[in-house]
């Protein structure tokens, strides 16, 4: 036998056996027995790198290889669900759906995972791209780090799919690993995920797919999208899938009757405690694909399908303690410390009590018993106090007066209903907040770096604000945990590469309170370099289009801080590009002044981040959704049909890629 064929052989083998363990749950060989051959699939792919395979078993342990994602634009968008916490809704869904259809119809229903949603494409049985949801158009795309969910299958079983098509799922954290991962980040001192769904989506935007692998994401399929596909129904096709390799559901079932339905919800509202993933509710679909068409869309969603969603389930609790957690932007946000309560699967010790007028309105008392929840099984809160269970009780919370990470008296804003710690250049939090928004993909984006290494390199005392960063260099990183050589090369390479980033993303990345993404581009437009910025005038300020009171000032209490200034200085020495160029300074018109325009679909000649900016250097505004102000619709190729229904009603003008730079010219 060959190289070459004993490779195939391995690989055919050892994606059975990944089928039959992971998706079956009927290994057939020991774990010892499948790593022996993994091992030589290894050796004989490095010895012999001619025959390499991205869709190789191999490819399941991932890269600590760093990469940016790339927008990818969805071949059929992926719309959001109604939802409803009713019975009388799902009634009137079910007979809004009897009249339309005047025949029988079949209704599928679903748990609803809560997990990040996924879409998967196959070309001829094998996984060539993952993509995330995303903004329904458009999605990152993720596909080294599938690759490394061992549920998810990189070549199908069997021959009878179609030669492409794609299949939409969610991206899950199951409640035990989940569990392990908080306790070994809380050991760490590392801060905790909320829950597993904010956990699962975090991983699958690692940068890093090793680390992804290590997490043991799983994943289970909902939907089946393309031409060919094997049955008109939807139910029948997800059993196909199943043949496939692809996990799906067993608890899924057919109905014909509302009652039926009514008995699936009611049975899993208590059942879904049991199950070893999130789920917060169920999905209802209407089963056969042509009534599916017939019914059709609304502007924001499928007429065919609703989403149920469980009532938050509520525990009893006592309450030990009140501690407070120092946010980015500076705001503290009071957290409840709990005698260990099950709650939606997962042991709730901690719970959420968003600000100072919440805890005056429960009037709580240390040693109180507490009403917990999970709004939409997401992240726990105390709803309210059992009075009648108080007896000595300890003393009443009040809310602190002073940051607890650095000491600064704390300063509620007119307006707001939290307590800020105003010391933004001195308080650990807020200066990790500061570096993190600094290395952002919309800032500075520098490549690899997260907030992980961030917190690791500000522990070490490698990095106290952002200007430490340009004095980073190779020999100080590598050898830190989980620090190769090629990570601090790539790391150090990142920041090299950001200093070509131009003025108006540097004014973004500085992270002035209140200066976002468009407001910091008006600014470079205003001033010629950072000088003028730090010694403008508030009437200056006040003159640039959207930049009112509350900027102004803002900028101004920014640029009077020594420390700021200072830091600007040494960013300055840096070579960052705090002017403006040559090139920010030529091609700016007022072709499309005043006008407000939704960008939508997939274009030949520029990406839709490219036409963001020629709108933007044209005098006109690049907003997200379509409304009566909007001005007209750029569109491409595969625009969504619920913004196509939308512009339709309200009369918003479509524009057409070529006219659009026919006009601007």
């Amino acid at each position: 036998m060959t190289a070459k064929e004993k490779i195939e052989e391995l690989r055919i083998e050892l994606h059975q056996h990944n089928y039959k363990y992971y998706t079956l749950n009927a290994p057939e060989i020991s774990d010892k027995e499948f790593d022996d051959k993994m091992r030589e699939l290894q050796e004989l792919e490095k010895q012999y790198p001619e025959y390499k395979d991205v869709n190789s078993p191999s490819m399941r342990v991932g890269s600590d290889i760093n990469k940016n994602f790339t927008q990818v634009a969805h071949k059929y968008p992926m719309l959001s669900l109604t939802n409803t916490y009713s019975v009388a809704e799902v009634t009137e869904f079910y007979e809004r759906t009897r009249k339309a259809l005047n025949e029988d119809f079949e209704i599928c229903c679903e748990m609803k995972y809560d997990g990040t949603s996924i879409s998967l494409t196959y070309e001829d049985g094998k996984l060539i791209r993952a993509v995330t949801r995303g903004d329904g158009e458009n999605g990152d795309d993720v596909t080294d780090n599938v690759k490394t969910i061992r549920t998810i299958p990189l070549i199908l079983q069997g021959n009878n799919y179609p030669p492409l098509f794609e299949i939409r799922g969610e991206i899950l954290m199951p409640w035990d690993v989940f569990e392990e991962l908080n306790r070994e980040r809380e050991a760490r001192e590392e801060a905790l995920f909320a829950n597993p769904r904010n956990a699962a989506s975090g991983t699958l935007k690692l940068q890093n797919s090793s680390i992804v692998a290590s997490r043991k994401l799983d994943a289970y399929f909902y939907s089946l999208l393309g031409d060919n596909l094997p049955c008109d129904g939807h139910y029948e096709n997800l059993q196909e899938a199943a043949k496939w390799g692809f996990k799906i559901s067993d608890l899924t079932r057919k109905y014909q009757t509302i009652q039926s339905v009514f008995d699936f919800i009611n049975y899993w509202d208590v059942e879904r405690k049991n199950l070893p993933v999130a789920t917060d509710g169920i999905v209802l679909k209407i089963n056969n694909l042509n009534q599916q068409k017939n019914l059709g869309f609304t502007a924001k969603s499928p007429r065919w399908a609703i989403a149920y969603k469980f009532q938050a389930e509520r525990a009893v609790t006592r309450l030990n303690k009140v501690t407070y957690q120092v946010g980015r932007t500076g705001a503290v946000t009071p957290v409840a410390n709990l005698d260990p309560v099950q709650l939606s699967g997962t042991i709730v010790r901690r719970a959420s009590l968003h600000n100072a007028d919440i805890i005056e309105g429960l009037d709580l008392h240390i040693g109180d018993m507490v009403y917990v929840e999970k709004g939409g099984e997401i992240i726990p809160k105390i709803t309210g106090v059992d009075v009648a269970a108080r007896f000595m009780i300890g003393e009443k919370v009040t809310f602190i007066t002073h940051c607890p990470e650095c000491g600064s008296k704390l300063v509620r804003y007119e307006g707001e209903s939290a307590h800020y710690c105003p010391n933004e250049t001195a308080c650990p939090p807020q200066i990790k907040g500061k570096i993190e928004h600094f290395i952002s993909r919309k800032a500075m984006n520098i490549d690899g770096l997260g907030p992980e290494t961030v917190d690791m390199l500000y522990r070490q005392g490698l990095i106290h604000d952002t200007a430490d960063l340009y004095e980073l260099s190779i020999d100080k990183l590598k050898g830190l945990d989980r620090m190769g050589d090629k990570s601090a090369e790539n790391i150090v390479n990142g920041i090299a590469q950001s200093k070509e980033v131009p003025f108006e993303r540097i004014i973004f990345a500085l992270g002035i309170r209140f200066v976002g993404e468009t407001v910091a581009k008006k600014i470079a437009k205003a001033f010629q370099d950072i000088e003028e910025l730090e010694n403008a005038a508030i009437e200056t300020l006040k003159d640039i289009d959207e930049v009112g009171d509350k900027i102004a000032q803002s900028i101004l209490e920014y640029f009077k801080n020594d420390t700021n200034r200072k830091l600007v200085d040494r960013l300055k020495s840096a070579g960052l590009q705090l002017y403006r160029s040559e090139q920010d300074m030529t091609g700016y018109t007022n072709k499309l002044a005043g006008e407000s325009i939704v960008i939508s679909g997939v274009f030949s000649h520029h990406s839709r981040d490219e036409y963001k900016e020629i709108i933007e250097k044209n005098g006109g505004k690049s907003v997200g959704s379509i409304s009566a102000k909007t001005s007209f619709i750029l569109a491409g190729e595969n625009m969504g049909p619920a913004k196509l229904e939308k512009a339709n009603k309200l009369g918003v003008k479509i524009v057409s890629e070529e006219a659009f730079l026919e006009r601007i010219s």
